[in-house]
């Protein structure tokens, strides 16, 4: 059953987690190495990528024996960490250089990446599926239009802007990697 509100609560953890605001200079830097980027390949891929994992994703983790207790407890630290580096302007994974971006590094890392693999089956033990999927098509509407505008955002907001909005979802991330470890934490002790 469809529930707006937490439609709009999983579409703020997956906004957060994707930050393409945030990555609206590194996909500067590869359209000025790279050249055209392929903004509606990018944003198919990635949707189909991250719905696959919310529906294969769960079964992977059977096959290897852990629980979505675990997962999600494993997933808060991860957005903990993200979370930190969105913060703090560090850098704790660094990717290779790219030679193409449409699906490598676009689709998959930046928007579809490990940190949002891990969100979707964290969310996926507390949330509804309906409710994820129609948050993944938000994001996924919303990642084609910084897509496509990327360089109008870039000169609107500039580094500052960016630089803002960056820590701001840090801090919600923060708070939600928390809240994640905290109502999962217990099921590993039961």
């Amino acid at each position: 059953m469809i529930d707006w509100k937490e439609v709009f609560t999983i579409s703020m953890i997956l906004f957060a987690v994707i930050d393409i605001l945030g990555s609206i200079p590194i996909i500067v830097d590869l359209r000025s190495k790279i050249g055209h980027i392929q903004s509606e390949k990018a944003t198919i891929v990635s949707a189909i990528i991250m719905i696959a994992f919310l529906f294969v994703g769960e079964e992977i983790l059977k096959l290897i024996g852990i629980d979505a207790n675990s997962f999600a407890v494993a997933g808060s630290f991860v957005l903990f960490f993200l979370a930190l580096e969105m913060i703090l302007g560090v850098r704790l994974y660094k990717e290779d250089n790219p030679t193409t971006a449409s699906i490598v590094p676009i689709a998959f890392p930046l928007i579809a990446g490990a940190g949002t693999m891990t969100t979707l089956l964290s969310l996926r033990a507390v949330y509804d599926k309906i409710n994820i999927i129609i948050a993944i098509l938000i994001n996924v509407i919303l990642v084609y239009g910084v897509l496509k505008s990327s360089g109008k955002i870039e000169k609107l907001l500039g580094v500052n802007g960016l630089g803002i909005i960056r820590k701001v979802f840090g801090v919600i991330l923060l708070a939600i990697s928390i809240k994640l470890f905290a109502a999962n934490v217990k099921g590993l002790f039961v």
